[in-house]
Formats: C-alpha cells, sequence, structure tokens
C-alpha cells in the first residue's frame, strides 16, 4: 500500500495532466484567429480543430479502462504522457488546417488514455476515509482550465506567438514521465478479450453525439444538421448499452448504475455540471458585449472564480465530514443556483466590488460541489467496478463538458429570440435571461439529490457518520458501544458517545 505522501503526489501528478488535457480544450478558443491567419483560412474552420480533440477524447476514453488491466497502469499512463506531449509538438508544426485537426485528433487520443487511468490508479490506492481529500485534488483541473484557458490562450498569441501554447506542453510532459516511472506502481496486467463490437458501437455513438453538440453550438452549420447528428449518436449509444449488458466480457460494464450514490453522481451530476461548463462561455461575453468591458477587464473577473475554487479547497473535507452529502448537496446546490441568479442580476453600472464576491463566492460553491458529487459516485463502489464507474463517469464529465457550451448558446439563442434580436447581436438582457436558464438548470439537478438517502456516502467520512443520533447511560449499551468503537477505529473508545451524539 502507498505511503500517504505518495499518495498525495500520485494525485498532484494526475491532476497535473488533467489540467494539461482540459486547458487545450479551451486555451486555443482565442488564439484561433491568429492560428488562422498563419494558415490562410478562415478563424470559423479552425473551429474543426477544436471539435475534433474533444470528440476524440470522448471516442477513446472507454478504451482506457481495458488498456489499464491489460497492459498495465503505468506503461499505459506514461504512453498517454508521451503521446499528447508528441502531438503537442506536431500542433506546433503544423502548416495547414488538415495537419493541424490531425494532430489535435493524436493529442485527443493521448488525453483520453492519460486521464482516466490516472485518475483509475489514484481510486485504487486511495482508502475510502481519504477519498474526499483525494477527489478534492482531481477536481481543481475541470474548474480552474475552462476559467484560465482562453485568457492564457489569448496572452500567449497576443504576446508570444501560438506555438508556444502547445510548445509549453513539451517540458510538462517530461516532468510528468518522470514523475510518473517513479510513482505509478508497475501492477500486473490481465490478459482480456477485446469488446470489438462494444468499441466500435460506443466510438461511433460518443462521437456523433458529440458532434451534433458541438455543431449545435456554432452558427455556421444548419440545426437540421446538428439535430441529426444528436438523434443518430443516441441511438447508436442505446444499442450499445444493449450490447454491453449482454456481453460476457464488455468494453465497460453498466453494473455501476446500479449504485444508487454513483447513479445520482452521473445523472443528477450531469445537470449540475452542464450548468457550469455554460459559465465560461457566457460570462466573458456577457462582460465584453454586453457591458462593453475590455478582454482583460472580463479575464481578470474571471479569475476570481478561480480564486473561491481555490479558498474552498481548504474546507470541503471538514464541511463534507460534520454535514454528510445529502446535506451538502442540497443546501449547497441551492446557493449554485443562487449564485447565478445574482450573475443575471448584473449590470454594467454593478460596483465591480460586489461582481468580484459574487463571481468569488459562486467559484467556492462550485468547488464544493464538483468535490462532494465526484466524491459521492465513488463512495459506494467496490473496488471490483472500481474500473468501470471511473470509465462511466469520465465519459460523462466529457460529454458535460461539450454540453455546456451547447447548453450556454441554446440558452442565448432562446433568450435573443424571446426579446426579438438574434444571439448574434445579443444584448447584455439577453445574457442576464440566459443565466437565468442556466440557473434553473442547476436547480433541477437537486431533485435527484433529494432521493439520497441521509446516510449516502458515509463509508468515505472520517470519521463515519450514523444515520440517528444516540445517547444512553445504561452498561449494556455501554459495553455495545465499546465494541462498536473497536469497529470503527476513527472514533477512540473515551470521544466514541461524543462522536455518536454529533452524527445524524
Amino acid at each position: 500500500m502507498p505511503t500517504l505522501d505518495q499518495r498525495v503526489a500520485t494525485a498532484l501528478l494526475v491532476a497535473g495532466t488533467m489540467f494539461m488535457e482540459m486547458l487545450d480544450a479551451t486555451v486555443i478558443t482565442t488564439a484561433l484567429p491568429a492560428i488562422a491567419g498563419d494558415f490562410g483560412t478562415a478563424a470559423a474552420h479552425l473551429s474543426l480543430g477544436v471539435s475534433a480533440y474533444l470528440v476524440a477524447l470522448t471516442v477513446f476514453i472507454p478504451v482506457s479502462g481495458w488498456a489499464a488491466d491489460r497492459f498495465g497502469a503505468r506503461r499505459i499512463f506514461m504512453l498517454a504522457i508521451a503521446i499528447f506531449t508528441l502531438a503537442s509538438l506536431l500542433c506546433a508544426a503544423c502548416q495547414s488546417l488538415t495537419q493541424f485537426t490531425l494532430a489535435r485528433v493524436l493529442q485527443g487520443i493521448g488525453g483520453a488514455m492519460m486521464v482516466p487511468v490516472g485518475r483509475l490508479v489514484v481510486l485504487k490506492s486511495t482508502p475510502k476515509q481519504q477519498m474526499i481529500q483525494a477527489i478534492a485534488i482531481l477536481t481543481w483541473p475541470a474548474l480552474v482550465a475552462p476559467l484560465l484557458g482562453p485568457v492564457l490562450g489569448g496572452w500567449i498569441a497576443t504576446h508570444w506567438s501560438w506555438h508556444w501554447i502547445f510548445l509549453l506542453n513539451l517540458p510538462l510532459g517530461l516532468i510528468a514521465l518522470v514523475a510518473a516511472w517513479y510513482l505509478i506502481p508497475a501492477l500486473r496486467s490481465a490478459v482480456t478479450t477485446f469488446d470489438t463490437t462494444g468499441f466500435l458501437l460506443s466510438g461511433l455513438g460518443f462521437g456523433l453525439f458529440m458532434a451534433g453538440i458541438e455543431t449545435a453550438s456554432r452558427d455556421d452549420i444548419s440545426t437540421r444538421w446538428a439535430l441529426m447528428l444528436i438523434v443518430s449518436g443516441s441511438l447508436l449509444l442505446l444499442l450499445t448499452a444493449y450490447h454491453l449488458r449482454h456481453c460476457r466480457q464488455p468494453l465497460f460494464n453498466l453494473t455501476p448504475l446500479a449504485i444508487k450514490t454513483f447513479r445520482v453522481s452521473v445523472v443528477g451530476g450531469s445537470l449540475f455540471r452542464i450548468a457550469i461548463a455554460s459559465a465560461p462561455f457566457l460570462l466573458p461575453l456577457m462582460f465584453q458585449l454586453g457591458f462593453g468591458f475590455s478582454a482583460v477587464k472580463a479575464g481578470t473577473l474571471l479569475l476570481w472564480l478561480f480564486a473561491g475554487n481555490l479558498c474552498m479547497k481548504t474546507f470541503t473535507s471538514w464541511i463534507i465530514n460534520h454535514y454528510g452529502f445529502k446535506n451538502v448537496l442540497i443546501i449547497n446546490g441551492l446557493l449554485v443556483s443562487a449564485g447565478f441568479a445574482a450573475m443575471a442580476m448584473f449590470t454594467k453600472d454593478t460596483p465591480e466590488w460586489l461582481m468580484i464576491l459574487v463571481l468569488f463566492i459562486s467559484g467556492m460553491n462550485r468547488s464544493m460541489h464538483f468535490t462532494a458529487m465526484n466524491t459521492l459516485g465513488f463512495a459506494d463502489v467496490p473496488q471490483t467496478q472500481m474500473r468501470d464507474a471511473n470509465t462511466l463517469q469520465a465519459v460523462f464529465v466529457q460529454m458535460n463538458i461539450g454540453t455546456g457550451i451547447a447548453a450556454g448558446a441554446l440558452a442565448l439563442a432562446i433568450a435573443a429570440m424571446l426579446h426579438g434580436s438574434s444571439s448574434a447581436m445579443a444584448t447584455a438582457a439577453d445574457f442576464r435571461l440566459a443565466l437565468w436558464f442556466i440557473g434553473g438548470l442547476s436547480l433541477l439537478a437537486i431533485i435527484d439529490c433529494l432521493t439520497l438517502a441521509d446516510n449516502a456516502g458515509n463509508a468515505v467520512l472520517n470519521p463515519p457518520r450514523l444515520p440517528v443520533r444516540y445517547h444512553s447511560h445504561n452498561t449494556s449499551d455501554k459495553i455495545s458501544l465499546k465494541l462498536l468503537s473497536q469497529v470503527l477505529p476513527q472514533c477512540h473508545t473515551p470521544a466514541f458517545p461524543t462522536c455518536l451524539g454529533r452524527s445524524r
């Protein structure tokens, strides 16, 4: 069993690679005009490179669990880092849109294998009572990368060259390779049959669905084409689910979905993640197009979301351990929705200090909810199903990120239509109404949390929380308490009645 320091270092390593992968999904968005100028093509055509990367990520994530079992987690993790780093170098060396798209596909394949395998290593080596801390480390890239990506990409393209967006991955990739060699254990591989049918069905299904979601968020492609892709992908995913349920050795198993806490994490959690993923799309546009702020000021305001994310990490474990998952998810979910409502009331005349305060508190709530929701998903999953649960959640998270941008664009289009305008000429009022819509979506995510048992996720709390308050002064009951304290060593005998007394 790895030591605590080694587990923390491994979690930080995996979080770093996750940050690289997620940052590359957003960092080029503000650099597209510069890249298009060098390629001699329209900036709108460069969105193909963004879409290709996201689709490749989603298509190849299901293979990661099988590959880790078959060839060993360390070997696949290091191979994925090498592929991602090499593809970054190829992206910087590209001279045309075709070359750039192919390099981005290769980069997406590396990211698809790198992140889930690394996270699986962390989940398998972390005891249940330390799961909250590990997940807290693993969730910060998903919160930070979408906020820093556009700002960092625009700054690099303006002051350096767009090539450095990808060249910076080279030293980071080399450091990650060395760290992986020392930190990731060389576990023995298992010989398993590859489910070719499952891979083809899931790959086509996820690929078409994500391509449809990406297309739906663009103005240069018809809505009819986007709907055709989404429907085709959805039908293939239903066929994939049927195959996986009846295959003797499926590419990944759907059995974790039978676990209530995991199901809530991926279903209700999807609505929350989609709502959160729309914020980095809507807020910068509202600040710049709706309020007339400069790109620098808009980016600076968004950094306060990032500051809130970091500040909350200090208190996350204590809050979840003290109040339990159900209470945290319901109350914090309401606070997340309230944050969207507060942002929907911004105007260009709103004092900057008030905007900063709202964004900072919203960042804290986002961080808390991500950590609680993701930890709950693995709280009751046995080690034998951890690989499949990790694969399923990785796929859902990746689809949620892509869907979030489309949901933001759709909310803005509906708001503009209701106001008698178009999303291309959106006003501040359109953005505010779109944020109200997204706030309502995040509110729907709480419904799933209301169905949780009061003791949901108790297995990963430290000390474990008991479902009911219990006080007794009888001798026989004191003996029972003493025996129970030996079963739960986290609560030492002298303090154990107190620990029980504050449990719910």
